[in-house]
């Protein structure tokens, strides 16, 4: 198992190495530029050369959010079904690729700062000379197939390989000792059913399980996948803010389905406390019920994309240089190359820890609503 460890992380290590020319290149659906004002005055420098600059604020934030395509490499990207509806237009459905990486228009729609917006200019017009139909746009649903979306996909695929692989070693071998995958998988099962269910749930823990071993195993999977920037890999999945919401709000609607008598009435009224003073505490309790969720959200969210914009920096910075001067380009890419490979490992780490802490607080939130009187007194013991 040490020999796999090595083995991974030295391929993990190779794969970043590889990778740094194709990831200086910007994709063209960026959804934010705030970084590329820090850097204007020496892109204006290129401008005057006639030479294309180098825009880190696009490449860095094209690479963290979702697009409606899979770059590969230079101008080279995988497209991806479009589908949209709109309440008077009805249903669309078509390939990204009839965008041209955001320059022209097809079937009454464009990209737009990475959204798919309506127009009533003709299709193959440029799209940015064309304008955004306010009206039409506020009518249509996008329910594309986007990158996070197809990365969800490749994870879920991989999720049910590595279960259904593992029960069927189950059935072959019953209860011995496990072998291949059930050796890795097996532990973390424990682990989780015995430190994060049992410890925070109680008795009650086994109705929970199912939920805390999917969305366990689902952000570790995808913040792995995340760090790895060959397709079908490389999505920002668990990086997404819907995403992140989405857990999150399961999370939610779990905690407030099984909430108990004792779990409202310590939120609505808390027993002891004088009632004059309920009329602050119990605002403040119940807001804490929405707060709970919010902060599963935001944690995961920003811990998981500030690695990769961290990482992107850096490697920005090997083409910033390299633009003023090619050795001085060289010689940053030695410090960038290293300090990016020690990010990628704390990535690592980081990509274990979110998905315990994500898992963890889930689970607390369940014990605290399905704890009894009497649960609540023996703790006190």
């Amino acid at each position: 198992m040490k020999a796999l460890i090595r083995a991974g992380f030295l391929l993990f290590s190779s794969l970043l190495i590889g990778s740094a020319v194709a990831q200086h290149e910007g994709h063209e659906h960026a959804t934010e530029l705030e970084i590329e004002n820090v850097f204007e005055e020496h892109s204006s420098d290129h401008e005057a050369h006639g030479t294309e600059k180098f825009n880190p604020g696009e490449m860095i934030m094209g690479h963290v959010g979702d697009e409606h395509g899979w770059h590969l490499w230079g101008h080279t990207s995988i497209p991806l079904p479009i589908l949209v509806y709109n309440t008077e237009r009805g249903f669309s459905n078509f390939s990204s690729s009839n965008f041209d990486h955001g320059h022209k228009t097809h079937g009454g729609y464009m990209l737009h700062e990475g959204k798919v917006v309506a127009t009533d200019a003709p299709d193959g017009a440029d799209a940015h000379h064309a304008s955004v139909n306010e009206e039409l746009t506020k009518s249509t649903w996008d329910i594309s197939i986007t990158k996070n979306v197809l990365g969800m996909f490749v994870s879920m695929a991989i999720l049910l390989w590595v279960m259904l692989s593992v029960a069927n070693g189950y059935k072959k071998r019953g209860v011995g000792a496990p072998k291949g995958l059930q050796s890795f998988i097996e532990p973390i099962i424990v682990f989780i059913r015995d430190d994060v269910a049992k410890a925070n749930i109680g008795p009650k823990y086994e109705r929970f399980m199912p939920y805390l071993l999917t969305v366990f195993f689902f952000i570790l999977l995808n913040n792995l996948t995340g760090l790895i920037p060959i397709f079908p890999f490389g999505a920002n999945v668990t990086g997404s803010i819907s995403v992140t919401f989405a857990l999150a709000a399961i999370t939610f609607v779990i905690t407030l389905i099984h909430g108990n008598r004792h779990y409202w009435g310590h939120i609505l009224a808390m027993p002891g406390v004088p009632k004059p003073v309920l009329l602050i505490l119990t605002p403040v309790e119940i807001l804490g019920v929405f707060l709970r969720p919010a902060i599963l959200m935001i944690r995961l969210f920003a811990n998981i994309t500030a690695g990769h914009i961290i990482v992107l920096s850096f490697f920005a910075l090997i083409f910033i240089f390299g633009e003023i001067n090619a050795g001085l380009g060289w010689g940053v890419s030695i410090f960038t190359l290293v300090f990016t490979i020690f990010m990628s490992m704390l990535e690592l780490l980081v990509a274990f820890i979110q998905a315990f802490v994500f898992t963890f607080l889930s689970a607390m939130y369940f014990g605290a609503a399905v704890e009894g009187h009497d649960d609540h007194k023996e703790s006190l013991v």
